[in-house]
């Protein structure tokens, strides 16, 4: 019997065991489809992350290929640079010319703009647009259309948690309500940093075929951007904290993504400030600037992959610290050969023993591998496109690579002061093989030609002039009536002459009157003769 009942209980079970699994399948399917769906296109990202991480490897650095030239890492990003933030010298190169899209890097040009036309306290109103065209999923802090932010604030937002809708905001602020006017502010500081093959078309760099740049000019871009201590000092921040006030409800806390900052994944003590980007078609962007011992690095990383965009911006760092030196040119110059044409050697002091009147800039330098002697470069001097203070400027240059410039300052030298020009040699033979030069012997040569003939032209019209001053000066002094017996002397000369035409005619009319006197005389004693002859005849003697 109790068996019975048993096997009867068993099987008028609402929940056998069958039921229960296939219950638990009906309700775990919907699951598992959603998490099939989510990590099927992560592993086919990591698939085709690493066939991307090989492929890039496998790109040429063009910089590698330079005879004695550091050799650089290899590394995933389709393109990337390494520049001196100073004077422009390109360390490390690969694809720097290959259009790519910029993803977020973009607003460093965007908050650039923003700090040169605007006071950080100015006031930016969000307008329905600026909210709306924020893509759902981008970054973003959640502004309402109507609210309103600081400048100071937008830049917060901007460079920490990369908010579009506030790069939206602060590019309709700075143009007059007009975005697109922003974006032509955008493309026009472009091209005055110089750069070569950018286009923008929006100010946080949202997906758009047009919208492209190259990380040669992203590396223009931020040599102006990290010179602004202000901007490097927020993108160094991890957090972002935007309080409350009468235009903003509420309290916005967000920390940054870039996991380069201390305390960060990837923390790098020498980093000045960085600005992260990415989208699906970009890839994984970063602009970063970095200091050590005095010689400040640029490096942009385009069309890389998380997390090798920090791995690759630190590799490259540390390959520039480590092969590269900051050399002083107004220190270690101690010749130069002049391959311009129409300059003009000498050995005559001309100006005896008179303080030189040129010197090297001396705070003038060039980046230098040091698989490179100083003695092995190249250098050029021009006279054109000169400063004012400028006499020259000298190029540096190895294997056509660009070392940067040093220039010819008009100075009068100290003990301070760098290399000066007081010393020329009787003669010089301008050779790819030139004799060594004694360390006492610091010699430079510059267009003598041109020089003196300014020296002449302004100095000889300056001495003219002064001559000039001063004779008048003298003169007035020594005759301080000399205006008034001027004048006077002037109406004796007309009346002079006045009195000279008088005494000219009355003599003429003189000597007309005598003239006309003599002939009237002549006649009387013809008629006189003639009459004296009649009167005689008729006593004439027989």
């Amino acid at each position: 019997m109790p068996n019975m009942i048993h096997t009867d209980f068993r099987k008028n079970r609402i929940f056998s065991g069958g039921a229960v699994r296939t219950l638990i399948a009906v309700l775990l399917l919907p699951l598992i489809i959603t998490i099939g769906t989510e990590i099927c296109p992560i592993l086919s990202y990591a698939k085709n992350d690493d066939a991307r991480l090989n492929e890039n490897r496998e790109l040429e650095v063009q910089s590698n290929i330079v005879p004695n030239w550091p050799q650089g890492p290899g590394i995933g990003a389709e393109a990337a640079i390494l520049m001196d933030a100073g004077s422009g010298m390109i360390l490390y190169e690969k694809n720097i010319h290959k259009r790519e899209f910029p993803a977020s890097t973009t607003k460093i040009l965007t908050c650039l703009i923003a700090s040169e036309n605007c006071d950080q306290d100015e006031v930016v109103t969000f307008s329905h647009d600026a909210v709306f065209d924020t893509p759902r999923g981008s970054n973003n802090i959640a502004i309402d259309p109507g609210e309103e932010l600081t400048v100071y604030e937008c830049l917060e937002a901007i460079l920490i948690r990369s908010a579009n809708e506030c790069s939206f905001a602060l590019a309709e602020h700075v143009g007059g309500g007009d975005r697109q006017a922003f974006i032509d502010l955008m493309n026009e500081r472009a091209k005055e940093l110089g750069c070569l093959d950018s286009h923008f078309v929006n100010p946080n760099g949202l997906p758009d075929d047009d919208h492209y740049t190259t990380c040669y000019d992203l590396a223009l871009i931020g040599r102006e951007f990290f010179k602004n201590e202000t901007l490097c000092n927020i993108s160094m921040t991890p957090r972002l904290h935007i309080y409350p006030s009468a235009k903003q409800k509420d309290e916005i806390i967000e920390n940054t993504t870039n996991e380069m900052l201390r305390n960060k994944t990837y923390e790098y003590e020498y980093l000045v400030g960085a600005k992260t980007g990415h989208t699906e078609d970009a890839g994984y962007c970063l602009v970063s600037c970095a200091q050590k011992d005095g010689m400040r690095l640029i490096c942009v990383i385009l069309g890389d992959v998380l997390p090798y965009q920090y791995l690759d911006t630190i590799s490259l760092f540390d390959y520039g610290f480590s092969n590269f030196d900051k050399v002083n040119i107004s220190e270690t110059e101690t010749k130069y050969n002049i391959s311009t044409k129409g300059s003009f050697y000498t050995g005559v002091d001309v100006l005896g023993n008179s303080e030189p009147i040129l010197a090297l800039n001396k705070n003038d330098y060039i980046i230098l591998p040091k698989t490179v002697d100083f003695k092995d470069i190249k250098s050029e001097i021009s006279y054109e496109g000169l400063k004012e203070t400028e006499a020259a400027l000298i190029t540096y240059s190895y294997q056509d690579r660009f070392l940067g410039t040093a220039s010819v300052d008009f100075a009068v030298p100290d003990e301070n002061a760098g290399y000066t020009f007081d010393e020329l040699p009787a003669s010089v033979t301008v050779e790819k093989e030139e004799p060594i030069i004694p360390e006492e012997q610091r010699v430079i040569f510059v267009n003598i030609v041109k020089i003196g003939k300014y020296v002449l032209i302004f100095g000889g019209g300056g001495t003219l002039l002064y001559l000039i001053i001063r004779g008048v000066i003298n003169y007035r002094k020594r005759h301080p009536n000399w205006r008034a017996n001027w004048k006077r002397e002037r109406r004796k000369r007309k009346n002079s002459v006045r009195n000279v035409g008088i005494h000219e005619e009355a003599r003429r009319h003189k000597a007309e009157f005598r003239a006309e006197n003599r002939r009237r005389s002549i006649g009387r004693r013809k008629v006189s003769r003639s009459m004296q002859t009649k009167r005689r005849s008729p006593f004439k003697r027989k």
